[in-house]
């Protein structure tokens, strides 16, 4: 079987390593070819995510090829975005791309008057595209407001990776909440998109410990969204989002450093860091977590035998490597060769920096063709990578998780620390049976 490779590879490829903390081996830095989905994609969860917002793509044909084929899932049911595809005569000048916006704005807003935020996304730079979408949208949020609210932001994968384009809505949805009082009440907003069922557990254990006037960033609707101010805490839910983490602190907005939510360590560390910062009795955080916490290590017990000891390797794809790989080094046993991630917010990321092994290798970006020859000398027993990587490796007989899934699946909180090593178990036990059966 051919391994799996590139077609080509940047002349200009570079790597080098930081100097690592004490004990800890160095990071390893390469700009080279990689292999991510650009930040368009994170609109499949986000439409789904608040529900009266429209995500209107400004971009090319291969934009819209490319939704049609990631949300492939959802075609029983009438999603919340399209692309308004730009054709050679608007790049060319032979028309007017506002009033070719404005029109197809037109026909979207009398088709679905159910749109209460309408947000533009650019699928790449102004430059390319000929069109500043920013001002676009304040020109129509002029024109369609108080009933209707547009907003912009880039998705452009020559800017963005996978999940970026969270981050990017997430900055520019910071700039459209409201101004908090000086003399509010204190307030805890989570950043980061949670499933549903996730967000719903998670207040209630909040309001359990007496933490009040606790929102979701983004919100299910665009008329709830936060007041923002000076005593604004935050928790991020996710660690890709160092750029709205920015916009929160700029409105005067406090970072809660913690552990993400994974497994029954992080949930815990993650609800505790909260606590501690509006003041709660620990006896009554003991009481309240007590339960979820026994429910998460009596599930992840079932993965034990499974995961124990597996050597598990990380290519670079959604930034939430480093959490998972603690996780699963220190909840499930697994052994860590290399941990890939596309950025290390290291800020956001400290905590779980610091309990990663002083052994394992972490790598920032991406040079596709030297990290599968280090994951071939590695020899992994699982690889976790994006689509175009895991086929071939299947071919040569490796166990594969896509780094796709991790994203899409409630992994967060007590009640899903079983579906989270489940996600690692089942292609292990897949690859086991083939071994079997052959």
């Amino acid at each position: 079987m051919n391994r799996p490779t590139s077609q080509t590879v940047l002349s200009n490829t570079a790597a080098r390593c930081d100097a690592p903390a004490a004990g800890r081996e160095p990071t390893i830095h390469q700009r080279g070819q990689h292999e991510v989905f650009c930040g368009l994609t994170s609109i499949i969860w986000l439409h789904r995510k608040m529900q009266d917002a429209f995500f209107l793509i400004v971009g090319s044909r291969t934009c819209a090829h490319l939704m049609q084929s990631a949300a492939g899932v959802m075609i029983f049911a009438e999603p919340r975005f399209a692309t308004a595809i730009i054709e050679e005569r608007d790049l060319s000048g032979m028309a007017d791309l506002h009033d070719e916006l404005d029109a197809v704005v037109e026909r979207l807003l009398k088709r679905r008057p159910d749109i209460k935020m309408l947000v533009l996304v650019g699928s790449c730079p102004s430059e390319v595209i000929k069109l500043d979408l920013s001002r676009a949208a304040e020109r129509l949020n002029r024109e369609h407001a108080p009933d209707r609210r547009v907003i912009a932001y880039s998705g452009s994968g020559i800017e963005t990776t996978f999940t970026q384009g969270e981050d990017s809505f997430l900055a520019t949805l910071v700039d459209e909440c409201p101004v908090a009082e000086a003399d509010a009440a204190p307030s805890l907003v989570v950043a980061g998109s949670l499933a549903d069922v996730v967000e719903d557990q998670f207040s209630r254990i909040f309001q359990a410990l007496g933490i009040e006037n606790v929102a979701f960033l983004p919100t299910r609707r665009s008329d709830r969204l936060p007041a923002i101010g000076p005593n604004t805490r935050f928790l991020l839910a996710q660690p890709f989002l160092n750029e709205a983490a920015k916009k929160l602190e700029r409105r005067g907005a406090t970072h809660i450093p913690a552990l993400f939510p994974l497994g029954e360590e992080g949930t815990t560390a993650w609800l505790k860091a909260a606590s501690d910062a509006f003041g709660v009795d620990p006896a009554r955080f003991e009481a309240v977590t007590a339960p979820g916490r026994e429910r998460a290590r009596k599930a992840l017990e079932s993965y034990a035998e499974t995961l124990s000891g597996k050597r598990i390797f990380f290519f670079p794809d959604s930034q939430l490597e480093p959490a998972l790989a603690r996780f699963l080094s220190r909840e499930a046993g697994m052994g860590l060769t290399e941990i890939g991630s596309p950025y290390l917010h290291r800020r956001h990321l400290a905590a779980e920096l610091d309990l990663l092994p002083e052994d394992v290798v972490l790598s920032e970006g991406q040079d596709v063709e030297r990290q599968i020859d280090r994951c071939h000398e590695a020899d992994p027993d699982l690889i976790v990578c994006g689509l175009g990587l895991a086929n071939p490796f299947e071919a040569e007989g490796y166990a594969t998780k896509w780094s796709i899934e991790l994203v899409f699946t409630p992994i967060q909180g007590y009640e899903q620390a079983g579906d989270l090593a489940e996600l690692f178990a089942r292609p292990l036990r897949r690859r086991a049976a083939l071994k079997v059966e052959v």
